[in-house]
């Protein structure tokens, strides 16, 4: 599912307004304000040419990536999949990975 937050958000960061997005998709303003709402899904099409247009991956536009932050470094952002997610939080709590990890930082 498409997380119309997203959309907006990113509309926003890329400086367009409901309008221009809907003239640059070849659909009306409302449209674009029922895909940011949730109450419209967009096609196939419409949502490979959303992708096209705010330059993002379909896992962004479904809200499917989740942002880390280096602790005392300077921030930036990792994206990692919510799989992956899954995954370091079952390792974390291994005893045997957790000893076989800490032996390879070293």
């Amino acid at each position: 599912m498409i997380n119309g937050e997203l959309i907006k958000r990113i509309r926003i960061e890329r400086g367009l307004s409901q309008e221009e997005l809907g003239n640059l998709l070849g659909v009306t303003k409302v449209s674009i304000c029922g895909y940011e709402t949730g109450t419209r899904t967009p096609t196939m099409q419409m949502f490979l040419k959303l992708l096209d247009i705010l330059n993002v991956t379909p896992n962004q536009l479904i809200g499917q990536e989740i942002m880390t932050v280096a602790e005392g470094q300077e921030p930036y952002e990792f994206p990692i999949t919510k799989q992956e997610l899954t995954m370091i939080q079952k390792y974390r709590h291994d005893e045997c990975f957790r000893m076989y990890v800490q032996k390879e930082l070293k």
